[in-house]
């Protein structure tokens, strides 16, 4: 599927917002025959499309893919757990990443993620209702010189404090 962004937002997360339960079926349906002969061999290539199809990897979806393919439940489940690019939980149009690494978490990390945490509602690892934002802490994003950073998708904010947080969130939240 072709990604692109509308807006600040890939087209992809506007597409799997608008598809029903049966469309999504429907699809892993077609991904499961192109690659049902391939057994283990096509796993993680039916994981990644099952989860561009759902945007996570619920365990109904894992057990579906573990009939389709002629492998147990649990290979399936020990490949989606192994790899940190496969999701069980649902994640929001905006990923928020949160750097806690050495240099972002000794000048203040900490303080940046529980205000994120606090304006959202949500704590780390979680999505917020409307599916709007899930916030993600890292180890590091590769800006020390920045520190502490903030991800949103792909926009990078630096030397962060706390009262910066709700008018960087206010941005997306009106998208």
């Amino acid at each position: 599927m072709l990604l692109y962004k509308v807006e600040g937002v890939s087209q992809r997360m506007v597409i799997m917002k608008t598809l029903t339960q049966d469309v999504k079926k429907q699809m892993l349906a077609e991904v499961l025959s192109q690659h049902n002969a391939q057994g283990r061999q096509g796993l993680i290539q039916v994981l990644q499309e099952a989860q561009n199809i759902y945007g996570y990897l619920p365990l109904d979806v894992q057990r579906e893919i573990a009939f389709g393919l002629g492998v147990s439940v649990a290979e399936v489940y020990g490949v989606v757990s192994f790899y940190s690019f496969f999701s069980t939980e649902p994640k929001g149009e905006y990923m928020i990443s949160i750097c806690l690494g050495t240099a972002c978490y000794v000048k203040g990390a900490q303080a940046i993620l529980e205000k994120v945490e606090s304006e959202l509602g949500i704590k780390s690892g979680e999505c917020t209702d409307d599916m709007k934002f899930s916030i993600n802490p890292c180890r590091c994003v590769g800006a020390c010189g920045l520190a502490p950073v903030m991800m949103i998708n792909d926009d990078v904010y630096g030397r962060l404090t706390a009262d910066k947080i709700p008018a960087i969130l206010a941005k997306y939240k009106e998208a």
